[in-house]
């Protein structure tokens, strides 16, 4: 019974081993040195989003949006950067500004709304990912400095990926927010239950709006990163990051219903995400059969999910 309770209460443990098993069987060359390096450092761009996915999850709330977010901050700093020669420095600062105010919107239009998170991100999202078409007439824009380059490509001590690095401080300053603090507590507590969590004296708007804000903060720090690895903004970058948030997030035992879960959790589940999306390349599955077998983890990880709420509420 123990030993059940321990594989249950750590399962995305055992999910990253299986995959990790199965890909090095079916090709030799997973498992190298520069493959796990590559799968670091995708996986450290979508576990920076995931932190913020992540908190704002156990806050009870969803945000869609992110994959949005990261294609409209990633054209604009690029025509910045690009068309105006602005200086590296400032146009940071415009990015981080710039997913302060996206997030500050998601979080204000779902309380003056009073309507599911789930359905006002989408339409964030709708509207981040519109309004970067407008901008760029669907063409994508080069040509940045090697000093932004560096950024995504670069290395601290000729060894350790500077995105890799950001995603280990950032895991590590969520995480502690998460589990050391009265803020954190105030969020699994709202997360919870919103009112009873609003009767004991949280201001729980005030809170949901900062959540968003902190998770919009977080992808500006994953688009700048995004688009210096990639060296062009494109208008279907993070296209396919809300639903790989989402998915990594309940794999990792984030609840639906908020309350729950730990940022480490979420994180490893963007690493299995990460892992399959690599495997799944070498081993020549097709992009469509990749969001189809995506798709059947999420149903599954939404079940499992279900179960752990009824168990909850029987015992």
């Amino acid at each position: 019974m123990k030993a059940l309770k321990f594989i249950k209460n750590h399962i995305i443990y055992f999910i990253l081993l299986l995959c990790c098993i199965v890909f090095s069987i079916a090709s030799p060359n997973f498992l190298t040195s520069s493959n796990l390096l590559n799968i670091l450092r995708a996986s450290s761009m979508m576990g920076i989003v995931e932190c913020g996915v992540t908190m704002v999850m156990i806050g009870g709330g969803m945000d869609m949006s992110v994959g949005g977010q990261m294609s409209l901050n990633g054209f604009i700093l690029a025509l910045l950067m690009v068309n105006f020669q602005v200086p590296l420095f400032v146009v940071i600062l415009v990015a981080l500004g710039l997913g302060l105010m996206e997030g500050i919107a998601n979080g204000v239009i779902g309380i003056k709304l009073g309507v599911a998170p789930m359905v006002v991100t989408l339409a964030t999202m709708t509207i981040f990912q519109a309004l970067t078409k407008v901008i760029t007439a669907g063409k994508a824009v080069s040509g940045f400095s090697d000093a932004f380059l560096s950024i995504g490509k670069g290395y601290v001590f000729g060894i350790i990926p500077i995105p890799v690095l950001v995603f280990v401080i950032i895991v590590a300053i969520c995480q502690f927010v998460m589990t050391k603090t009265y803020f954190g507590r105030q969020i699994f507590a709202m997360g919870g239950n919103t009112e009873a969590a609003r009767l004991s004296g949280v201001n729980t708007n005030l809170l949901t709006v900062m959540l968003y804000a902190i998770c919009g903060f977080i992808t500006a720090i994953a688009s700048i990163i995004m688009l210096s690895r990639t060296a062009s903004a494109q208008t279907t970058a993070g296209g396919s990051y809300a639903f790989d948030c989402m998915t990594a997030a309940v794999l990792g035992g984030i609840g639906l219903k908020g309350g729950e879960g730990s940022v480490i959790g979420g994180v490893i589940g963007a690493i299995v995400i990460g892992v399959l999306s690599n495997g799944f390349v070498m081993i020549g599955v097709n992009e469509n059969w990749q969001s189809v077998i995506k798709g059947i983890i999420l149903l599954i990880a939404v079940g499992i999910d279900k179960i752990k709420i009824v168990e909850k509420e029987a015992a």
